[in-house]
């Protein structure tokens, strides 16, 4: 059987990024259909429908980084392995993870359908907004297994340097949900009008893809997953392993949501419109910010192999190279969507004040991408090194102790446009003193 694992300790260190990171973008592009596909159809569906979407995305976004939480401890260890040659050690995290995986699943879709309603009254959700959320996350929750597994199983094949693999599974498991989305939400032919309902449910079906094609993957072709008897105590010890790095990488992955439910909480005193304003320019960012989050999720996986084989000269490259890039695209960026926002925020819903809050989210926030890419990346290169508690407490402090405060101020002063500002603010700080932590951390090993 071919493996296609890929050694990055060796090689110059420009050229491993850039082929590594071409297929994650087309792979972070894939979960962007996914995104952008539910947005459309539902938006077609009325604004309220769309609202109740947008307050299901804090709550999706912190499952979902539980779950990359969990990837990136895995990733971190596994490429550590491979880059010292420790082929007993990888297949053991690798097969644990997946268990590990299991039971989160298991704890959190059972928690998750019994507090439902609580949850969103607290993010300002009522009336009949709580019946469409309850008929959308109720299927999400049951096909928790297939967006959870997938998202640990593609961290531990990039680990071995293999990110064309995952990318293309995504990519075919996008266009199925493209095709599915309007049949299940609106009913064509043979299939039934589900309206939100179908939304989650062709989601839970184009994931099921990811699911199998992962398993088989690691299973099969790399053979890194063997279920074998273990001590109990052996598979607690990888557990600890793969949480030391997981729980505070998750954390960080849950700034963003908590961020996002602190933005939908403050813009939902404008309106539900509002909420649907920003549903929309989050969507889009997925899009924009596709190259930026492919970069960081291969930074793991090469920083750690570097770090496993004690090349720590090439981390340093890595973070050099990386900061050109994300700065030169991030400059980009900025200009496209100012050009355009006005031209593509019609396309997703016909309501003005919908359509004003998207553009207004897309001209200002993009000021901050540069210094936001920088800190994902160098987050992620922190998890590689085994400093996630650092990273994690860096990160938290950009949301707590700079964003929130002005975040409060500003609104009171500029309504919306302070909420947006605001992050800008965060991102350029926090981004900043993310770099420098992490270039002195290197130095000091």
């Amino acid at each position: 059987m071919t493996s296609f694992r890929n050694n990055l300790t060796e090689g110059k260190v420009s050229q491993s990024i850039i082929k590594l990171t071409i297929p994650m973008i087309f792979g972070t592009l894939s979960l962007v259909v996914f995104n952008i596909t539910d947005t459309y159809f539902i938006g077609q569906l009325g604004s309220e429908q769309l609202a109740a979407v947008s307050f299901t995305f804090p709550v999706v976004l912190i499952i979902n980084s539980l779950a990359l939480g969990m990837g990136i401890g895995t990733s971190s260890l596994i490429s550590r392995a491979f880059g010292s040659g420790d082929k007993e050690g990888l297949i053991r995290i690798a097969t644990d993870s997946i268990i590990l995986s299991w039971i989160f699943v298991i704890v959190t879709t059972i928690i998750g359908l019994n507090i439902v309603d609580q949850t969103f009254t607290v993010l300002g959700a009522d009336g009949k907004m709580l019946i469409y959320i309850r008929e959308y996350m109720s299927i999400w929750f049951y096909g928790m297994p297939f967006v959870v597994i997938p998202m640990v199983g593609n961290s531990i094949i990039r680990a071995l340097g293999d990110t064309k693999t995952p990318s293309i599974v995504m990519m075919v498991a996008a266009g199925v949900n493209v095709i599915l989305d309007p049949l299940l939400i609106f009913g064509v032919g043979i299939f039934p009008e589900l309206g939100i309902g179908g939304a989650a449910l062709a989601t839970v079906i184009s994931r099921m893809i990811t699911f199998t094609f992962s398993l088989y993957i690691m299973i099969v072709r790399e053979r890194i997953i063997k279920f074998r008897i273990q001590k109990i105590i052996s598979i607690i010890d990888s557990w600890k392993k793969i949480l030391y790095v997981a729980i505070p990488a998750a954390l960080v992955r849950m700034i963003t949501p908590l961020s996002t439910g602190i933005v939908t909480r403050l813009l939902s005193q404008y309106g539900n419109e509002a909420v649907a304003g920003y549903g929309v320019g989050t969507r889009i960012e997925f899009f924009t910010l596709a190259f930026i989050n492919a970069m960081s999720s291969i930074m793991v996986p090469f920083a750690g192999q570097n770090y496993g084989a004690g090349k720590i000269d090439r981390i340093r490259e890595g973070m050099r190279v990386t900061r050109k890039m994300i700065f030169i695209y991030g400059i980009g960026i900025l200009i496209i969507l100012n050009l355009t926002a006005r031209f593509i925020a019609p396309i997703f819903n016909n309501s003005v004040e919908v359509q004003r809050v998207t553009i207004l989210y897309l001209s200002i926030i993009p000021i901050g991408y540069g210094f936001q890419g920088m800190l994902l990346n160098n987050v992620a290169i922190l998890n590689a090194i085994n400093k996630p508690i650092q990273a994690a407490g860096l990160s938290a402090l950009q949301m707590t102790a700079i964003y929130l405060p002005i975040a409060l101020m500003l609104a009171n002063y500029f309504g919306i446009t302070g909420v947006f500002s605001a992050l800008v603010v965060a991102y350029t700080i926090g981004g900043t003193v993310m770099y420098w932590y992490t270039w002195k951390s290197l130095q000091s090993i």
